[in-house]
């Protein structure tokens, strides 16, 4: 039985303005591959379709490193949802 290879893409929520558009993360790439960090943008097609090790990583980075992160509600969602 094979198993799919589903991929994944982060999408934030402003959690106290439910008017406003989600946002979805591109990560951010060293030339050699690494995982550099995540900027949040509206578009979702040029949103960065991911592993759900990658998305996870993903929303680690955003916590820790994005100073309005508690403003948001962050979660995985399927491609295609």
């Amino acid at each position: 039985m094979e198993t799919a290879d589903q991929r994944y893409l982060v999408q934030q929520n402003k959690i106290n303005d439910a008017d406003k558009p989600p946002v979805f993360a591109r990560v951010m790439r060293s030339k050699e591959g690494r995982f550099e960090g995540v900027s949040f943008i509206k578009n979702k097609d040029k949103a960065t379709v991911m592993t759900m090790a990658e998305a996870e990583e993903a929303i680690r980075w955003a916590t820790r490193k994005k100073p309005n992160a508690h403003e948001y509600a962050t979660r995985i969602i399927c491609v295609g949802q």
